[in-house]
């Protein structure tokens, strides 16, 4: 919470609103083999062998920390093919919490974008978005749809003091649509953006995008797997909202709304997808597809344990205690960063930490991945594995051509109720160690590169010999230590 005060009147940076009851060893590998391990993973952070990561803070999907609530939940599930029980509580949560009549399930988010634009997405269709990502865009063309980005420009400045940089231009949004009116699948809002550095959207904006498209019958999705901490930056930053609980802000989220899906991996805290929706034509079809692509229409893909930790995480998520654990982190890791003098994306959003790579790394020329050679630099000092959020997760241009990326990030993801504060202080340590030796670093080029969501599996390979120069200086500068 932010509203406990220290004896000198400020605010505690981080105090966790939950304690440990069951931990697993991890493991710092000294820099001889952490330059192994990166180099035999093709300096995609993708690739490394848990084992051989000290903080793994590639992502917050699924590895969350899950409640003794959510586990106790799992040994009551009601194994059944068709019709399980467990399944049913899970609708009437989804109800109670969102407002819409019926559950699809699926595996995870991926798999509900797949339902979803198989479902509404057209050849030569558009679909509209704030921002898009990896996944999503790439369903979208697939089914022969373009996803067209309709974000304020605030939201592509990597300093700024806006509060709501994931916001969409309502004024591109009309004039879209006044020339595409007949050629548009859906429009898209993702709260907060993940890769614009988990941005988060204003519910104003929310509302009034809504209301556009409503008056030209454009269908509305609303992408929550990063809901809880769009919760979190509506209470503490729109003042309209400050004095709702949780519970009432998602309401008014979800009216505006008329299909809403996500990764329970995020929003949930356990492993699975869920699409929410009204319409009853639309959800015969996605009923169809989950039983072609993903299993029953009462489980979804996913195990019937999973539906008892979602339904359990979703009324969780409906808390300040457990939505303010994840910013707060952010915020401490942005601030003392920050302080340090560590480019960063400001201000702190969700998901985790973003490093401004564009700029920590201008020494690098662009079409030698900045984003993915900082990524790749952090684990060699110190055994952190973040994501590249840069021009490796773009597609080639149809010339074959790199498309440069808007932004080059480094996201530190900070799962919930998973670090210490202790760690996140290696973590500015090394951090901040790095960046006074950035020039050190040097660029990538690809060895091994897939035609489709390169960023997975592709492997790249220094373009000179600086992670060894990088390696000698570790070892001047720590003496031994790992």
């Amino acid at each position: 919470m932010n509203n406990i005060k220290k004896t000198n009147g400020q605010n505690f940076e981080m105090l966790e609103m939950h304690k440990v009851k069951i931990i697993k060893k991890i493991n710092l590998l000294n820099i001889d083999e952490r330059l192994t391990a990166i180099t035999n993973a093709g300096n995609n952070t993708f690739l490394l062998h848990n084992k051989d990561i000290f903080l793994n803070m590639l992502t917050d999907s699924g590895v969350n920390a899950m409640s003794d609530a959510q586990q106790a939940a799992s040994m009551i599930a009601d194994d059944a093919y068709a019709g399980s029980e467990s399944f049913f509580k899970l609708e009437k949560t989804c109800q109670e919490i969102f407002g819409k009549k019926f559950l699809v399930p699926a595996h995870q988010g991926r798999a509900c974008e797949n339902i979803i634009c198989k479902t509404l997405v057209k050849a030569n269709t558009f679909a509209l978005t704030n921002h898009h990502f990896t996944t999503t865009k790439a369903h979208v063309e697939l089914n022969g749809g373009k996803m067209i980005e309709l974000l304020a420009n605030e939201g592509f400045k990597p300093e700024s003091t806006n509060p709501f940089k994931g916001n969409v231009d309502l004024k591109k949004l009309q004039d879209f649509i006044s020339k595409n009116k007949k050629n548009i699948s859906f429009m898209r809002i993702e709260a907060g953006t993940n890769l614009i550095g988990g941005q988060p959207v204003s519910l104003e904006n929310m509302i009034k995008t809504c209301e556009l498209c409503k008056k030209n019958n454009i269908i509305t999705i609303l992408d929550a797997s990063l809901l809880t901490d769009n919760l979190y930056f509506i209470k503490i930053r729109e003042n309209k909202y400050k004095n709702m609980n949780i519970s009432e802000i998602t309401k008014i989220i979800s009216k505006q709304f008329d299909i809403i899906y996500f990764s329970a991996r995020k929003l949930g805290s356990a492993r699975g997808g869920c699409i929410l929706l009204d319409d009853k034509k639309i959800l015969a079809t996605m009923q169809d597809l989950v039983t072609l692509y993903e299993g029953f229409i009462t489980y979804g893909g996913m195990s019937i344990s999973e539906l008892e930790m979602i339904n359990i995480g979703l009324q969780e998520a409906m808390t300040m205690e457990m939505i303010s654990h994840g910013p707060m982190s952010i915020k401490f890791l942005v601030d003392q960063l920050t302080k340090n003098g560590v480019p960063m994306i400001t201000p702190a959003g969700g998901l985790g930490c973003h490093l401004n790579a564009m700029k920590f790394c201008d020494h690098i020329p662009k079409e030698q991945y900045r984003a993915g050679s900082l990524a790749a630099a952090i684990y060699l000092i110190s055994g952190i594995a973040g994501m590249e959020r840069g021009t490796i997760s773009e597609e080639r241009n149809p010339d074959g051509t790199d498309h440069i990326a808007n932004m080059e990030l480094v996201r530190l993801a900070c799962p919930r109720r998973i670090f210490t504060k202790s760690q996140l202080e290696f973590v500015i340590d090394r951090i901040t160690w790095l960046y006074k030796n950035r020039k050190l670093i040097g660029g990538l080029k690809f060895k091994f590169e897939p035609k489709l969501l390169r960023f997975f599996l592709g492997k790249l390979e220094p373009t000179s010999k600086w992670q060894e120069k990088l390696v000698k200086k570790f070892k001047d500068d720590f003496k031994g230590s790992l």
